[in-house]
């Protein structure tokens, strides 16, 4: 019996010194992010490319007040980045997570989820201060991603509790098409435009992400990049990221972001034309007379 107990606590010992000694691996994998997260903005003065938004957040900032704000244009220009980087500003790490309340609004857009958690958070009391001594707004921020996917009922339950909640909550509303938001949420917002990185903005920041993650590439690579995102960094920096870890320890070349992305290379695509249409012209002509025949019998026979 003593024999047994004594296996037993041998084998309770090993898996924890088994856990130890994989401690650091685990740690590691624990700890790796998507670079679109790594690289946020953690500040409003990292935010590229958006001068208007800066210096309004900056103004709001200084005086600890910020006002109901709505924030449109293209995917991946940094809409929610900002928001985010600016409440980090106002209420420090330690009420970020009491004072924030981020939803995305294509998943939850009914008028039941504003009536319960956005309702709810709202009318919470605004308490506690800064860890730093730092002044803390009184307060809260509910951030709704994806408005223009919200039902208009859902936007007339909104538009009522902004009007309640004013005093202790901020709204901020995030969209790609201002014209799906209803006309009284528009008009109780500050309305700002984010406009789509321009190419010089997308190659810096893609080139400081490779500096810190110590990457191989080519400038046709970077190049390719900028193109296939049309002005979405988040898309940039995802292939950049997907291209690295299909190619381990090599360098990044304009052929592999092209794979990523999914693209037809433009000399492929002349070297099919060309190899459909040379020498064929007369089989074009009769596609084109079959096809005319073939609209004359359908829309005046038939």
């Amino acid at each position: 019996m003593q024999a047994f107990l004594k296996g037993a606590t041998v084998q309770s010992i090993r898996p924890q010194k088994d856990k130890a000694s994989a401690g650091p691996s685990t740690e590691k994998k624990a700890k790796a992010i998507p670079w679109v997260e790594k690289y946020r903005p953690k500040c409003v003065d990292e935010v590229a490319f958006q001068e208007e938004v800066v210096a309004v957040l900056k103004k709001s900032l200084q005086g600890a007040d910020l006002p109901n704000l709505l924030f449109y244009g293209p995917p991946g220009t940094g809409k929610t980045s900002t928001i985010l980087a600016a409440a980090r500003e106002l209420y420090g790490p330690g009420l970020f997570r009491q004072r924030v309340l981020e939803l995305n609004a294509s998943d939850e857009r009914g008028i039941q989820v504003i009536r319960e958690k956005v309702k709810n958070f709202a009318q919470l009391t605004v308490a506690g201060t800064r860890t730093d001594g730092k002044p803390c707004p009184p307060f809260k921020i509910i951030i709704l991603d994806e408005a223009d996917s919200m039902t208009a009922p859902a936007q007339a339950a909104l538009r009522r509790t902004m009007e309640k909640e004013s005093r202790t909550t901020r709204f901020c509303l995030i969209c790609n098409y201002i014209s799906r938001i209803i006309e009284p949420l528009t008009s109780r917002c500050s309305k700002f435009r984010f406009k789509p990185l321009a190419s010089q903005i997308q190659e810096e920041r893609l080139l400081d992400i490779c500096d810190k993650e110590n990457l191989k590439y080519t400038k046709e690579s970077i190049a390719a990049l900028v193109r296939v995102s049309e002005g979405d960094l988040r898309k940039a920096i995802t292939f950049l990221q997907s291209a690295t870890r299909l190619h381990v320890n090599k360098e990044i070349t304009e052929r592999a972001v092209v794979e990523i992305a999914g693209i037809v290379p433009p000399k492929m695509i002349d070297n099919l034309l060309q190899l459909c249409f040379k020498g064929t012209f007369e089989k074009l002509e009769v596609a084109v007379r079959v096809s005319i025949c073939f609209f004359i019998l359908q829309n005046f026979v038939l």
